[in-house]
């Protein structure tokens, strides 16, 4: 019996549906199975588990922690910024007037300081020494022959009801004195045409002030009316500041300005004059502004920034931080009952320091933001810290 059961039994086990690899096959496919099930609960509670975080991060970071300040009135001194290049006040050009004559010597160079009148080049003078010497013997004899014709007409005068001179011969006398002063005048004129001549070798300053060009060599010819030496007249400076035409109606002459140096030193100035014409290309006019006494800072050319000081006034001011620009125009964020902000446009005027003037956009009792405002949005909610 045990026989039969055995031999029944044998073909059961080696049946190929049951192999080792089927069986681990279908664990396999089970397992996966199960996890198909399982999946989209597990989602839903991974996604009720992050709900809350995402929900907290997102209200950390709609209360932004802030702080706020209300505007202030206060006076401000209005200024107009400029730019612009330094000029000499006046140019003055020393040449010679008498013309074929040498220069001898030369007693000035660029950057001397002369006073008026100062001798700056010596023309070679020995043919108008002799010129002179030649005009005043002219004068000597002119002055000998009115002498002579002079005591003719006299006694011409005095004899002349005796009958020893006859009405032409006395007419003639008379004549001939009044000539004879007239050409001592004219020998007088000549002698000092040459004496002027003479003192002209001398090239001198016409004003005091500071060499700035000098165009001519020893030795060379001098030409009349050609320049020798460019001066700065009084060695003084002033300041051509291109002012817009928005702008221009604020400056008045006589106006206080401020001009710096590239070694950022401060030189006081006063507007002198305002050009009666606007450029057509820059829209810009010049501002002419003395600055006395800036010989030892500025030099004639060199560019200058600076700004004109206009009449304080009261004006509505918010700090400097409180202010953001986006897109071009700068805004304000405006505190809306306890948690909320609402942006702003707002128009700026002046500055001071921190201070920035609010034409339009802001009230004097609102609350704007200062510390963070340049990360908020319009209706962001906040967090004020007192």
């Amino acid at each position: 019996m045990s026989r039969l059961t055995s031999r029944a039994a044998a073909p059961q086990c080696a049946r190929p549906d049951f192999h080792p690899f089927l069986l681990s096959l279908g664990g396999l496919l089970c397992a996966l199975g199960c996890a198909v099930a399982v999946w989209p609960g597990a989602a839903r509670a991974a996604a009720s588990a992050a709900s809350p975080a995402a929900s907290a991060a997102s209200a950390v970071r709609a209360a932004m922690t802030v702080t706020v300040a209300a505007p202030q009135r206060q006076s401000l001194a209005g200024r107009i910024s400029a730019n612009g290049n330094v000029a000499a006040w006046q140019e003055m050009s020393a040449s010679a007037e008498v013309g074929g004559l040498r220069v001898r010597e030369l007693l000035a160079q660029v950057g001397d300081s002369v006073k008026a009148g100062q001798v700056l080049a010596v023309l070679d003078d020995e043919s108008v020494a002799a010129d002179v010497r030649l005009a005043r013997a002219a004068v000597a004899e002119g002055e000998a022959q009115a002498r002579e014709a002079s005591a003719n007409a006299q006694r011409a005068r005095q004899l002349e009801g005796g009958g020893f001179y006859s009405a032409q011969q006395i007419g003639q006398l008379l004549t001939a004195e009044q000539a004879a002063r007239a050409r001592v005048e004219m020998a007088q004129a000549q002698l000092a045409q040459q004496e002027l001549r003479a003192r002209n070798t001398r090239v001198r300053a016409p004003d005091a002030g500071v060499v700035t060009a000098r165009a001519v060599t020893l030795g060379a010819v001098a030409q009349p009316g050609v320049e020798m030496f460019r001066l700065l007249r009084q060695g003084r400076l002033e300041w051509r500041a291109e002012v817009t035409a928005a702008e221009l109606p604020r400056v008045r002459v006589g106006q206080a300005a401020q001009v710096h140096t590239a070694d950022n030193r401060s030189l006081s100035g006063r507007v002198r004059q305002i050009a009666p014409t606007v450029d057509p290309q820059t829209r810009n006019a010049l501002v002419y502004v003395d600055l006395p006494g800036a010989g030892a800072a500025l030099r004639p050319g060199q560019f200058a920034r600076g700004e004109l000081l206009l009449e304080s006034s009261d004006a509505l001011t918010v700090p400097s931080a409180a202010l953001v620009l986006r897109e071009g125009f700068h805004h304000a964020f405006v505190l809306k009952g306890a948690d909320r902000v609402e942006s702003r446009r707002v128009q700026l005027g002046r500055r001071q320091g921190e201070r920035v003037e609010v034409l339009q956009g802001l009230k004097g009792d609102e609350q704007v933001v200062v510390a963070g405002a340049g990360f908020l949005n319009d209706g962001d909610k906040v967090k004020v810290v007192r």
